[in-house]
């Protein structure tokens, strides 16, 4: 309860602290609207790693810097919003979120784990619906290219999320299906990305290194049918997968910059 508490406080003095900013670009926003979406799974992935005992003090710094990450960019993007639209979608990203963090900062519950990811799959669906509206908002073709390659991001920990959850043999409905829909997702975007005619050779480099990792993960999925279960090596290969995508995702967000620019 202590942690609970010095996580809320340091939240709030936060939220008090007036700090200065640029005004957010639509690229910028997309990719920030993209993060929040990766760190609803990175939070549900790391509470299951600590209710599981897996690297628990690694996973709940983890969670902890999440969670006042998302907190921090909802109100960044409170501040951008274009449109009373996307401020009604950022009111029901808020609306889901409060409640849930409180939940998400407690005591693991493997009985509870259920209906925690129920809802966070929940608050992770209103995060995407604000990603894409803004990207029709920018009305740049490129932002495509952001938002697919940030949404690599959120994969990666989805994937990692619902390994775990069946490493320590949650219950939950759908996690299957759940599990093959990511990896099928990111397979497919993996291939759009690679395909694009105009990266540049920094992003063919780059892609081709989140190839490798991810061929690499994939011999770990595949353990499963074995009955072997192998959390810790898949959380750091999809944790570098993100790294590596993060990175990538910055570099779309500057072409769509420099595409904005020039209209």
């Amino acid at each position: 309860m202590t942690r609970q508490l010095l996580l809320i406080a340091t939240l709030i003095t936060g939220l008090m602290a007036p700090v200065p900013t640029l005004a957010m670009e639509d690229a910028e926003a997309v990719n920030i609207s993209g993060r929040q979406r990766m760190l609803t799974q990175r939070m549900m992935k790391n509470y299951l790693l600590i209710g599981a005992g897996i690297q628990a003090d690694k996973a709940q710094r983890q969670l902890d810097e999440a969670v006042a990450l998302f907190e921090e960019q909802l109100l960044e993007l409170r501040d951008y919003s274009p449109t009373d639209a996307i401020s009604r979608q950022l009111d029901t990203v808020e609306a889901l979120w409060l409640p849930l963090r409180l939940r998400m900062i407690s005591e693991p519950s493997k009985t509870g784990s259920s209906t925690l990811m129920k809802d966070n799959l929940t608050l992770l669906k209103a995060c995407d619906d604000v990603v894409k509206a803004i990207e029709s908002y920018s009305g740049i073709d490129s932002a495509r290219l952001v938002n697919l390659s940030g949404r690599q991001r959120t994969l990666s920990q989805k994937i990692a999320k619902v390994y775990v959850a069946r490493a320590w043999k949650v219950r939950a409905d759908d996690l299957n299906e759940e599990y093959e829909q990511a990896i099928n997702l990111f397979d497919d975007s993996l291939a759009e990305l690679e395909g694009y005619p105009n990266n540049t050779q920094e992003l063919h480099d780059a892609l081709q290194r989140v190839r490798n990792q991810w061929d690499f993960s994939r011999t770990g999925f595949e353990l499963e049918d074995s009955g072997r279960y192998v959390p810790t090596v898949i959380s750091v290969t999809t944790d570098s997968i993100l790294a590596k995508m993060d990175e990538i995702t910055g570099q779309y967000q500057r072409l769509m910059q420099n595409q904005t620019a020039s209209r």
